[in-house]
């Protein structure tokens, strides 16, 4: 249990996020990593703009849609206490759905990047998920991993669109930290919108309810982020 196990110190967490917001999907976990003395980088791998209805901004470009979203995570990070160096956004190329193309030019871009930054833990998407762009991330980071001499942890998110998940690490939380993770993910207010208009709640209650499946499995408090955990020295591409 990542709330009650002893943490170590000194690391470098990166997050590889398909979307802005995917990070604000597992702060609780990564608020704990850094409040034990570790770094903290995120990089967001797609501009987001398939996600925003064009009905939320004029005009209904892509390009002021992915303003909107870099300005969202922009701010959902600021409030979770990152510095602006902290995030980036990767120049990835998109596929027709707008989400990070699975080519070698994006590994080697991943590739490049984990090598710049040298992380020991990353966060990112389970592989066996319906979302084309976390199937694809975790495609991605397989390749670029091999680029990276140095072995990392990979901890894979249990999304609410995972098919399936072996979960070997969990973050319980509470009634206060559920709050905070609201106010992060309502600083995507553009799917926050989304989510109202089609699904009727919004976007932090359903990253919420998921987290409530998820500690319903463990107990011991009401929420609870959960991952898979690997190791790169034995990921299949190696």
């Amino acid at each position: 249990m990542l709330d009650a196990d002893p943490l170590p110190a000194g690391l470098h967490v990166a997050v590889l996020g398909p979307h802005p917001d995917d990070f604000d999907a597992i702060a609780v976990t990564l608020r704990r990593f850094r409040e034990t003395g570790n770094t903290i980088s995120v990089a967001v791998l797609s501009d987001g703009a398939s996600g925003v209805e064009d009905c939320y901004c004029v005009p209904p470009s892509d390009e002021r849609k992915t303003e909107i979203r870099q300005m969202e995570q922009r701010a959902s990070c600021r409030i979770f206490g990152l510095p602006d160096s902290a995030l980036e956004f990767l120049p990835l190329s998109i596929d027709a759905a707008g989400e990070p193309a699975n080519t070698p030019a994006n590994a080697e871009i991943i590739g490049d990047h984990l090598v710049r930054i040298g992380p020991d833990i990353v966060f990112l998407p389970h592989g066996n998920d319906q979302k084309p762009g976390h199937r694809n991330v975790y495609a991605l980071f397989q390749q670029a991993a091999a680029r990276y001499s140095a072995p990392m942890v990979a901890f894979l998110n249990r999304d609410p669109k995972t098919l399936s998940c072996r979960v070997d690490a969990c973050t319980r939380y509470g009634e206060e930290d559920a709050r905070w993770k609201a106010r992060l993910l309502r600083c995507h207010d553009s799917q926050q919108q989304r989510n109202l208009n089609t699904r009727g709640h919004g976007f932090d209650e359903r990253i919420l309810e998921h987290d409530r499946r998820n500690a319903a499995e463990y107990g011991g408090a009401p929420y609870a982020e959960a991952f898979q955990i690997e190791f790169t020295d034995s990921l299949p591409f190696l």
